[in-house]
């Protein structure tokens, strides 16, 4: 059977581990600001790497099926480089970040981040929720 008779089932486990893995890290760096020792136990971090593997897998197989790659079409360029400010930032809003304040700001920042990757998927342009504010 061909791959893509699955795309609209890759796709929606795609989005469900993109609002799944964004609502863990928002609750996490939460929790964080608050002291709660939850946030990084061992199996609110398993969860992460299993939701975060999964959302991956899921990206790897859509740009597989659709033909469409990172440094070859500019919006999934731009979603894999800000994934990695994204990442970098969450190091530091969940651990990294040597004061509560730098934790706190990179948390939001983080979080700006994850909303602009995901404006950028739904425009399929990197300049993303940027295409909204022109009118």
């Amino acid at each position: 059977m061909n791959a893509a008779a699955f795309y609209p089932q890759i796709k929606d486990l795609h989005i469900a581990a993109v609002i799944a893995s964004g609502l863990l890290f928002a609750s996490r760096g939460v929790g964080v600001q608050r002291g709660a020792r939850w946030a990084m136990a061992a199996p609110t971090r398993w969860s992460s790497y299993v939701i975060d593997t999964t959302l991956l897998v899921a990206a790897l197989m859509l740009c597989w099926i659709l033909r469409q790659y990172p440094f070859v079409d500019a919006w999934l360029t731009a979603k894999v480089c800000l994934l990695l400010v994204y990442i970098v930032l969450g190091t530091f809003a969940l651990q990294r970040g040597r004061t509560p304040g730098l934790r706190r700001g990179c948390l939001l920042a983080a979080l700006c981040v994850y909303g602009f990757i995901a404006s950028i998927a739904l425009a399929h342009d990197p300049r993303g929720a940027l295409l909204w504010l022109r009118g």
